[in-house]
This record gives C-alpha cells, sequence and structure tokens, in this order.
C-alpha cells in the first residue's frame, strides 16, 4: 500500500486558524464539554491552546512543570500531524474517544517514515490434535469476546462505533490523561517511575517495603528460540484501588530477548490512571532497552502499525467474566514475519492480523531476529497495596472461579509450533512466607483438550 502525502498539516493550520484557539481551551483541558462528544477538529486546537498556568488542577494531576506539560501537549499534536482532518469519523467508547484515521495517515506510518504499509502473513496454527476435557473443565469453556466495533453499536451522540475500511481506529490521548503522570516519558512507561522488568526467581530487594510502586507477577515461563506464540486469555475485570496506591492489574503474553531486555507484549489490562475507567481494554506495549527510554502502549507513539479496523488498541470489551458464570476469552497471538512482529486477534473464527512493530525499532538487538524466551501470566502494580489479579481468587479455584490462559502455543525458528511446557512463577511477599498470587499449569502432554494451561490470580492487598 503506497503512502499518499496528503496536505494534511496545511488543513490542520487552517482548522486551528477558523476554530480559534482560546475559544476551545476547556476542551482540552476537561471543561464543559469533556463529558460529551468532541469532534476531532474542536480538540486539537483546544490542546494548541492550552497552557500550565491555567490548566485546571485535580487530585490525580501529577505534572510539575511548564516543561513538562509543554512536552506532553506538543506530542499530542504531532500524532494528527499530516492527518486530513475533514470527514474522520469519531465516536465515544466506554468514556474515551476513538478517530478513525487513514492507515497511511497514522503516527506510526509518518513518525517512522514508512514508504509503504505491509501486507500480513497467515496466522500461526497449532498442529497438534486436542485431547480430553480435563477434569472439571468443559471441551468448550468459554464464549468468546468480540470487539465492540463489529457489534453494529452507536454512542450516546449516534455516532456509529465502528470504522471504515481503510481506517483504523485510534484512541484520543488527552491532556487530562497525559497530565496524571510527571513527565512525557513517565506516561509512555509500562509501570510507575519505569519498573517492568519481569521476575524470574527470589528477588531479595522485594522482601522490603518499597518506596515506589512495585510489579508483581504469578507467570509461566520457557526460554526457547522462538517466532511468536498464541493463548486464548479469559477476561477478567479486577477493581484498581487507586486510593490505596494500587496501580493496574492485567494478563499478557511477553516474548524476550537480549539484554537489556527487549520484549513485544500485549493482553487485557485494568488501569484507571491512564485509560480512565474501571473496565479492562486491549492493550499492548514493547521496550527495546529494558524499559528504560523506549516503549509505549498502543498507539501512544510512532512504533506500532495497525492495518486493522476491526479492533480498538485501549478499548474496553463488551463482556466480562463473572463469578461462577459465563467466561469470556479471546485469542491473541504474536508473530515474527518478515521483518515485523504482527500481532493477531480473535473473538470469534481465525484471528485477524491487526498489525505489527517493525523489528527496527529493536536495532541491531535480540528482537529483531528473534525472542529466546516466551512467557504468560498475570501482572500487577501498587506501592503498599497491590491490586486483584485475575478474578481475585487463588489459581487453586480452577474453571469459572480463578483466571486462565489456554491452548499455549509458539512457533520455532521454521514457524513449525508447538504446545508450551512452561516453568511457572509467583512473586513472594514483602514480609512473611508464600505469595499473594498464585499460579498451577498444566502441560499438553496431559492429554487435556485445553492443551498447555494454566489458572492464576489471587486477591492482593497489603503486604504482597
Amino acid at each position: 500500500m503506497n503512502v499518499n502525502r496528503m496536505r494534511g498539516a496545511s488543513t490542520l493550520m487552517v482548522i486551528l486558524l477558523a476554530v480559534g484557539l482560546g475559544a476551545r481551551e476547556s476542551l482540552a483541558q476537561g471543561g464543559p464539554r469533556a463529558a460529551g462528544f468532541v469532534p476531532l477538529a474542536e480538540f486539537l486546537p483546544g490542546v494548541a491552546a492550552a497552557r500550565f498556568e491555567g490548566f485546571p488542577r485535580g487530585a490525580e494531576t501529577r505534572v510539575r512543570t511548564a516543561e513538562a506539560f509543554a512536552e506532553m501537549r506538543r506530542h499530542i499534536l504531532s500524532l494528527y500531524e499530516g492527518v486530513a482532518l475533514d470527514g474522520v469519523h469519531s465516536f465515544l467508547l466506554d468514556g474515551n474517544h476513538f478517530d478513525c484515521l487513514p492507515i497511511e495517515q497514522q503516527p506510526s506510518v509518518r513518525g517512522l517514515g514508512l514508504t509503504h504499509v505491509e501486507v500480513a502473513p497467515p496466522p500461526l496454527n497449532s498442529a497438534a490434535e486436542a485431547g480430553v476435557p480435563a477434569p472439571g473443565e468443559p471441551a468448550e469453556p468459554g464464549a468468546r469476546a468480540t470487539s465492540p466495533l463489529t457489534l453494529g453499536s452507536h454512542d450516546g451522540f449516534g455516532n456509529e462505533i465502528h470504522c471504515a475500511e481503510g481506517t483504523i481506529p485510534m484512541r484520543r490521548v488527552t491532556l487530562a490523561e497525559m497530565t496524571r503522570f510527571e513527565t512525557l516519558r513517565q506516561f509512555f512507561e509500562k509501570g510507575p517511575d519505569g519498573a517492568g522488568q519481569i521476575e524470574r526467581g527470589e528477588l531479595e530487594h522485594e522482601k522490603a517495603a518499597p518506596a515506589k510502586p512495585v510489579h508483581k507477577y504469578a507467570h509461566a515461563y520457557e526460554v526457547v528460540d522462538n517466532l511468536g506464540g498464541s493463548s486464548l486469555l479469559n477476561l477478567w475485570m479486577p477493581p484498581i484501588n487507586t486510593g490505596a496506591t494500587q496501580v493496574f492489574s492485567l494478563a499478557q503474553h511477553w516474548y524476550t530477548g537480549g539484554n537489556p531486555v527487549q520484549t513485544v507484549e500485549g493482553g487485557w489490562q485494568a488501569f484507571p490512571q491512564k485509560y480512565n475507567t474501571v473496565n479492562s481494554v486491549l492493550f499492548i506495549y514493547w521496550t527495546a532497552d529494558g524499559y528504560n527510554r523506549t516503549g509505549c502502549y498502543n498507539l501512544d507513539c510512532a512504533a506500532f502499525v495497525q492495518v486493522n479496523s476491526n479492533w480498538a488498541l485501549g478499548a474496553s470489551f463488551s463482556h466480562y467474566s463473572t463469578p461462577g458464570g459465563t467466561q469470556y476469552e479471546f485469542d491473541l497471538q504474536w508473530q515474527l514475519s518478515g521483518g515485523n512482529w504482527w500481532l493477531f486477534l480473535g473473538g470469534s473464527g481465525t484471528p485477524q492480523a491487526v498489525g505489527y512493530y517493525p523489528t527496527t525499532l529493536y536495532g541491531n538487538g535480540q528482537l529483531a531476529n528473534f525472542a529466546t524466551e516466551i512467557d504468560y501470566g498475570g501482572e500487577v502494580v501498587g506501592t503498599t497495596s497491590w491490586p486483584q489479579m485475575g478474578a481475585g481468587v487463588p489459581a487453586s479455584r480452577g474453571f469459572r472461579h480463578a483466571a486462565y490462559q489456554r491452548q499455549i502455543f509458539y512457533g520455532d525458528l521454521s514457524a513449525a509450533t508447538h504446545w508450551s511446557t512452561l516453568t511457572p512463577y509467583a512473586s513472594p511477599r514483602l514480609r512473611g512466607r508464600g505469595s499473594c498470587y498464585s499460579i498451577l499449569f498444566t502441560p499438553a502432554s496431559a492429554g487435556s483438550s485445553w492443551d498447555s494451561y494454566f489458572f492464576f490470580g489471587g486477591a492482593g492487598g497489603g503486604g504482597c
């Protein structure tokens, strides 16, 4: 697909002048229309007019300097440079605006200087035969969590919650969201203060009370050269008590390698500080230098190139699992092919290619060639209290109570697929013995129709 270099910058300038910068300042700052629908052509002038001195400060405001604020403002405007604003379809979903941008005008195509958008490979498929149902688990355990953009719905303002073919849904980043972080770099980070390194064993420093947010895990990994992998993720909505210093809870994939570590990641995440919703959302993340100076979520920086109009990164889902009730799940897969790490998602049927991270993001690092480890599981962040993980109950509670991932497989360097043989690990408590979280892994060799799978989770709380 050839990139059409449209004169979007000129279009944006004309609109800024026509609308009037000062009159629209409140739109960016969470003013009278913040809870309503704001067209993109009105939102951007408000951002351009916003100033640190006049910006409303709430209890969650973290930005401290005019310089940091100005950098955030410039970044938002840069995301739309070159975009022809006339005719951009937008809609509200769970309180967040999404703008349908032409594929060729999205930030990563421009920011990475791409001359074309790649064509997706077919998804990885496991050729192994399914076994018999595991004890207590049905052959088809979950209902599929489909994307809200495929349901034919409309928002409260009559806007269709859908993007046309040839466009992609980009979640609108606002100053209200960004200023809940101290700096632009902190906004990009996996978690507060840059923490994000995945644990592989007992970490002595975690047994003292932390002064900064600490990441906790119940995950399972395998050291193996790979081109990606796949699983079905059970979808939950764990509550996050931000007043008790809890930050986020998620379930995801990691494909990693190198030192400092490089990653490609994705799954679901409950993160109210970022997404301004209690609902779990679809997310992806990457880093090329151990979460130090590189990485960002979703389409928040020039990195991921989206090609699919049906899935919205940073969007909530239409259904979530309930204890003892219906269990919802979705397919997620990463595959390295043709010099790109491709993301595939599926609510039903064959997983769809959503987009890719070009391996140029990883320079001469390990993920420019292949990953050396696969990893699946849960992660939470807190300072003096930690959130629920998964369904908030131990792994031993099993189906319809504990969260799970199932049918976990990876592709080797020839793209042949294999069921995973993972090693489980749960973070120790800060004080005392044991862990606040647990994980129970069953390999495909056990003969279950779930193939390789695990249950995981925990209640969290203080002292974890």
